[in-house]
């Protein structure tokens, strides 16, 4: 019996197709910014320099390149 085993509670809000709802593009954007800036604040200043310095180096051979 469905209503002792909550089986409306456990399917609710999901699709009927068993692959999952629909995707949110902008909350995905978002958190895809919230989380970058997070781990950037969260590094030491040392890695911080050395993303700089490889960024740096990966235009000019990308300038190079073309």
């Amino acid at each position: 019996m469905v209503e002792y085993g909550n089986g409306v509670g456990q399917v609710a809000g999901r699709n009927g197709g068993g692959g999952g709802g629909q995707l949110d593009v902008g909350a995905s954007i978002g958190q895809f910014v919230g989380d970058s800036v997070h781990t950037l604040s969260t590094l030491p200043p040392v890695e911080l320099v050395a993303i700089v310095v490889i960024v740096f180096l990966g235009l000019v051979f990308v300038r190079r390149a073309f």
